[in-house]
């Protein structure tokens, strides 16, 4: 599995099929909810890479948020240097921090 199936993976276990667990290649990580706005939130290791994906939240100023209101189902993925890619409707969208990783 690549970084990128990963990514879609996730998205796709958590947000689409609502999954309280995340399974990626045998490994099992548990899907929580933050404290204050509820987002679904996994966190989760690639390579020895520690990632954390996050529910896109709806009520920020993002264009992101904006096409989460209109309900589109979109992740954002974090490292340990900040953000480095989403994903919406199964689509993977890179950030600059995705060079950051080292494991593409």
């Amino acid at each position: 599995m690549t970084l990128p199936e990963a990514l879609i993976s996730v998205w796709q276990q958590v947000l689409v099929e609502e999954k309280t667990e995340v399974d990626l290649d045998g490994e099992v990580f548990p899907v929580k909810r933050t404290r204050s706005r509820k987002l679904r939130v996994v966190e989760f290791t690639f390579n020895d890479v520690a990632l954390v994906g996050l529910e896109q939240n709806s009520q920020t100023r993002s264009r992101w948020a904006k096409l989460a209101r209109q309900g589109k189902r979109i992740m954002q993925f974090t490292g340990e240097r900040g953000y480095v890619a989403n994903v919406c409707e199964g689509q993977l969208n890179r950030y600059p921090g995705w060079e950051s990783l080292r494991l593409v």
